[in-house]
């Protein structure tokens, strides 16, 4: 007889163990707390993460340059108070993150720069890994908080501390570092699930002390010539109504930042921005709102506001929301803090205003009008006349009107002349339209913050832009095009930074510094990519360019010729240029 053979089970009959990775564990742990766009560059170690992601229902948005990346995640922060994801590959990728990630900490918004890097065993004996690099160490000074995260059953954990770091208190930047080698970790799906951490109340309300609220309230009462400056952080807050109310209420005139403008309309009867050198060294009593007394201020001191040196302020008292307690005191006495998160905080001053408050003396209110309307109307002046060539203000005038026509709009600017006179001349209707350089003043925030604005919103929008500026970023026209998005980028063309006129003093063949190719066709380089582009020379084909841009909502790049002897060295801040003092 022979010997029966022995009976091996099917593979089909075996259960076969049941694992995930590190990859999914990543994308299941910002899937799970709401995280539904990641914006970054890939590459080695974290190409297989994107396509993944996509896989997996999140939208992966390609940028041409991680600092561009950079700058969308940290915009899309700010305009949906969670954290924004920029992902980098190592070291040379993770270095054009850093200058996002610090600007997200600088202005306050929430971001979280994930970052591929080298095995931490090779980096730590410096035995010349590729693109090895100590990423945390380097980060860690330019951001809230920074973590790395080496085991797979780490990830949820890790994600949950940068999620909450990013927008708890003051919102700002954080680091996350994933080795290369964590991707491919195994663990068992079940232990990974239960891993994963859905943060809860990962910003919590700050409510503030009454008888802080009530010294507040007490102190604006006795104001004769009181004064509100809105900041960026109370646009971040999203309690526009709260403040809308609160600003009615107590009547008091108010001055919005650049990118708190159109919290209330621009047109408000309260809003004081057309005589801002007049209210801020006259107020006697100022509530600053999710505003800091940095240099965009002043510091609180100097002439613009009463003082007589740049080191003495005029003697007003200052009421001050902000979320951190440290923020006081940190340029100028403040005299009523009011510690807690706007929203909290403007509800309690709105509630313990009753029925019996007094709104401002009237001759304040009439100084105030009176210097507004002066101004506004020697602005309209300028605005009316029609220059050949185009303007800063004759093109900026067109602009005004598009984005009255369109308040749903949101504006992306950036540049120095562009910049400031954009500011001015342009007025917003509704609250985070207006996205700008923010605190730093950095150039090159332009194509990344209108990606983001497009793909956040789903609305058009408009990207002036100085052609200086523009130069920082003018490739991701090409992702513009890829995702096709409803942008239409305004380059304000002086053939140079701040202006184009400046010859070579040595009249040698090289141009000066400061000035371009002249005659530059930057909408040639829109036409590459399939989108249009448009050369204007004149407001009317200006005009008639930006409303079939907003009609059609193609990527669309309008190349506005301008006087290029048009424009100020540093725009309006020449005074920190060194070399212009001595001009």
């Amino acid at each position: 007889m022979g010997t029966a053979e022995p009976q091996v089970a099917s593979t089909r009959d075996v259960q076969q163990p049941q694992v995930t990775d590190g990859f999914h564990l990543v994308i299941d742990a910002l899937k799970l707390n709401g995280i539904d766009t990641i914006f970054g560059l890939p590459g080695i170690p974290i190409t297989d993460l994107t396509r993944k992601a996509q896989a997996a229902g999140l939208r992966v948005i390609s940028f041409r340059h991680e600092q561009n990346a950079g700058y969308a995640a940290s915009i899309a922060g700010f305009m949906t108070q969670k954290p924004g994801i920029c992902l980098t590959v190592s070291a040379p990728g993770f270095l054009n993150g850093l200058t996002a990630l610090a600007n997200a900490t600088t202005n306050c918004f929430p971001m979280i720069l994930i970052s591929g890097s080298s095995e931490r065993e090779i980096v730590d004996l410096q035995q010349g890994d590729y693109e090895e690099m100590d990423q945390l160490a380097i980060a860690k000074p330019l951001c809230k908080a920074a973590f790395r995260v080496l085991h797979a059953e780490d990830i949820g954990v890790g994600i949950a501390r940068a999620i909450r770091a990013a927008v708890s208190g003051r919102p700002g930047g954080v680091y996350l570092d994933l080795p290369a080698k964590l991707f491919p970790q195994t663990i068992d799906a079940e232990a990974g699930r239960k891993s994963l951490i859905k943060v809860v109340d990962p910003a919590p309300r700050q409510i503030p002390a009454q008888d802080a609220v009530q010294r507040a309230l007490e102190l604006l009462k006795s104001a004769k010539r009181p004064l509100i400056v809105l900041g960026k952080g109370a646009a971040y807050a999203q309690a526009d109504e709260e403040i809308k109310s609160f600003i009615e209420k107590t009547g008091i005139p108010y001055l919005p930042m650049s990118m708190a403008k159109g919290l209330l309309p621009d047109t408000h009867p309260q809003c004081a921005s057309a005589a801002r050198s007049f209210v801020l060294p006259e107020a006697d009593v100022v509530l600053l709102i999710g505003a800091r007394l940095n240099w965009l201020l002043s510091h609180g001191k100097g002439k613009t506001w009463g003082g007589k040196s740049a080191k003495e302020w005029g003697g007003q008292k200052f009421v001050q929301v902000d979320i951190s307690p440290q923020e006081a005191d940190s340029n100028v006495r403040i005299d009523a803090p009011v510690v807690g998160d706007v929203g909290s905080c403007v509800s309690r001053l709105l509630a313990g205003i009753g029925s019996n408050w007094t709104k401002p003396p009237a001759e304040w209110l009439g100084a105030v009008a009176e210097r507004k309307n002066k101004n506004i109307a020697k602005m309209a002046e300028t605005l009316a006349k029609d220059p050949t060539p185009m303007n800063f203000h004759s093109a900026l005038n067109v602009v005004r009107d598009i984005v009255k026509a369109n308040p749903d709009a949101i504006l992306v600017n950036e540049g120095a002349n562009a910049l400031d006179f954009t500011r001015s001349i342009v007025d917003m209707y509704q609250p985070r339209k207006r996205l700008d350089v923010g605190t730093w003043g950095v150039m090159g925030v332009g194509m990344g913050f209108s990606v983001a604005a497009a793909v956040v919103s789903g609305q058009p929008v408009i990207a002036v832009e100085g052609d200086s500026a523009f130069g920082f970023s003018g490739m991701e026209v090409e992702t513009l095009c890829r995702y096709n998005l409803p942008v239409c980028v305004v380059i304000l063309n002086n053939n140079g930074v701040y202006r184009g006129d400046e010859v070579n003093p040595t009249g040698g063949r090289d141009p000066a510094p400061l000035v371009f190719v002249k005659d530059a066709r930057y909408e040639k380089l829109m036409e590459a990519f399939g989108g249009v582009g448009v050369h204007a020379t004149t407001p009317a084909e200006l005009r008639e360019a930006m409303e079939q841009a907003i009609r059609s909502r193609k990527p669309t790049l309008i190349n506005a010729v301008i006087d290029e002897t048009a424009g100020t060295e540093s725009g309006r801040i020449t005074s920190l240029n060194p070399t212009a003092k001595k001009k």
